[in-house]
């Protein structure tokens, strides 16, 4: 099975295109921006709930602990929330009727309370960029594109293992894809 594609600048501004024009855009995008500003599996998109991502007073955190049982390894982390992120977050926090603290943070008009489980959840992303019109792409494509942009911003390898989750450098490796970008940077340095 190959790798998930890494989206380039032009191609993630053409899938933010798209899910403005379609129902539920502030879940949507917040959803797709999780994923790239933050490297989160749908899994962990999925396990989130409102007491995770926002105080009790509804206030958006500027870290999010998942907990053991929200991620794949079973090893709790803090995922940090950059700027970028808070007001993708925040626009979708302003957009929808809060709920309970243990509800899912992302909703489905199904099963409001419970949410996306983390197959539908790699369906809808699996769907959302192939009706955007990009090929190749799935639901580790922003977790993968995550790590190859800040691994050509020259983010150390350790710090890329920690921020997704990883226990083992080789396994964070595979996520880098090697960026036009990145070759042009590379022969300058010659």
């Amino acid at each position: 099975m190959s790798q998930a594609k890494t989206l380039s600048s032009t191609e993630l501004r053409r899938v933010q295109d798209f899910i403005s024009t379609r129902p539920h855009a502030a879940r949507n995008r917040a959803l797709l921006q999780l994923s790239h500003l933050a490297g989160l599996r749908v899994g962990e998109c999925a396990a989130l709930t409102w007491a995770d991502v926002t105080t009790p007073d509804g206030i958006l955190r500027d870290e999010i602990r998942l907990r053991a049982e929200q991620t794949k390894g079973g090893h709790p982390r803090t995922v940090f929330v950059s700027d970028k992120l808070h007001k993708e977050l925040q626009r979708y926090i302003d957009a929808v009727k809060r709920r309970d603290s243990d509800s899912a943070f992302f909703y489905t008009q199904k099963n409001p309370k419970r949410g996306f489980t983390a197959n539908t959840l790699t369906h809808f992303f699996l769907c959302l960029y192939r009706n955007a019109g990009i090929e190749g792409a799935s639901s580790h494509s922003g977790r993968r594109t995550f790590a190859t942009k800040l691994a050509g911003q020259g983010v150390g390898i350790r710090v890329l293992m920690r921020c997704l989750g990883h226990r083992n450098i080789s396994t964070t490796i595979t996520y880098i894809d090697a960026s036009d970008d990145m070759l042009r940077n590379a022969v300058e340095l010659a």
